[in-house]
Parts: structure tokens; C-alpha cells; sequence
């Protein structure tokens, strides 16, 4: 699946992920492929992205908001204080703040 971070000031990261867990408000909640449609808020917590590539296994660095895991590892976190997350025809866009 496709994913997209987006914040008012650039694009964090753009693309192929094997799955995505974000903090819903009503707990964290994980996508994978096909998954069904849903749009949902989030709330301060952090973002995981388990990528299957690791040249795309990077964010862009903002105001030092990033948080890389080591080189050889697949999962990559973004903390964020709230956003919402869409979900349909397998791309994924998390608006964050």
C-alpha cells in the first residue's frame, strides 16, 4: 500500500509501506493492505511505519520531530500531537500536526 505524512509545512514520506499503526483516539489501530476504507482521528502519539524497502526508509526532518530507528531495522516512528488519518483503494494519507 501507498502511504503519504503530511503537515501544513511539507510532505514527510511518500511511499510503499508493508503497514502503518497510528494512535486513533480510541486506541492504536494498524492498516495493512486492503484494508477496508476508513477515516479517522488522531490524537499525540506515534506513528510506526513498517516499510519493506529500506532506501525509501526515511522522513524528511522538520524542527527535529523525527525519530529514526537504526539502519537495519524496517520501522520507522513519527511522533505527532493530532492529524487524521484516510484510508481507500490502498493509499493511505495521515494529516499531521
Amino acid at each position: 500500500m501507498f502511504l503519504e505524512i503530511v503537515t501544513p509545512e511539507a510532505i514527510l514520506f511518500s511511499s510503499e509501506v508493508d503497514s502503518v499503526t497510528v494512535p486513533g483516539i480510541e486506541g492504536e489501530f494498524q492498516m495493512l493492505n486492503n484494508h477496508a476504507p476508513i477515516v479517522s482521528i488522531l490524537e499525540k502519539g506515534s506513528v510506526k511505519v513498517h516499510v519493506h524497502n529500506q532506501t525509501h526508509a526515511s522522513f524528511d526532518d522538520l524542527h527535529g520531530s523525527i525519530q529514526k530507528l537504526p539502519a537495519d531495522d524496517k520501522v520507522l516512528t513519527l511522533d505527532i500531537n493530532s492529524g487524521t488519518i484516510e484510508m481507500k483503494d490502498n493509499k493511505v494519507i495521515i494529516l499531521a500536526d
